[in-house]
């Protein structure tokens, strides 16, 4: 992981969404800290990820997703040769999906 961004500002940031508990939370927190476009551009990549991670082709990602290849691409680099933050956000919550079912 490169540490070139990581200060005491980002610590503080990783603590804050440590610290929620719950999905309402979790929204609350994103609502004041981010504007809605950036919110909703973090979860069309996490949705990306998701899609790549389950073995869709660049193609069926851009018609489920709208994404820009550009993105696509990131994400792809990203789970392949990434920090792993990706592959270990959606295993657990694709754990806690089946948990669900």
């Amino acid at each position: 992981m490169s540490e070139k961004w990581k200060d005491r500002l980002t610590d503080q940031l990783c603590k804050a969404l440590l610290s929620l508990d719950s999905e309402e939370e979790a929204y609350r927190f994103l609502e004041d800290v981010a504007t809605i476009g950036e919110i909703i551009a973090f979860a069309q990549r996490l949705e990306v990820a998701r899609l790549l991670y389950e073995g869709n082709n660049y193609p069926q990602v851009v018609q489920k997703t709208g994404a820009s290849t550009a993105t696509i691409s990131r994400a792809k680099n990203l789970i392949e040769h990434g920090a792993d933050g990706f592959t270990l956000v959606l295993e657990r919550i694709g754990k806690k999906e089946e948990g669900k079912a």
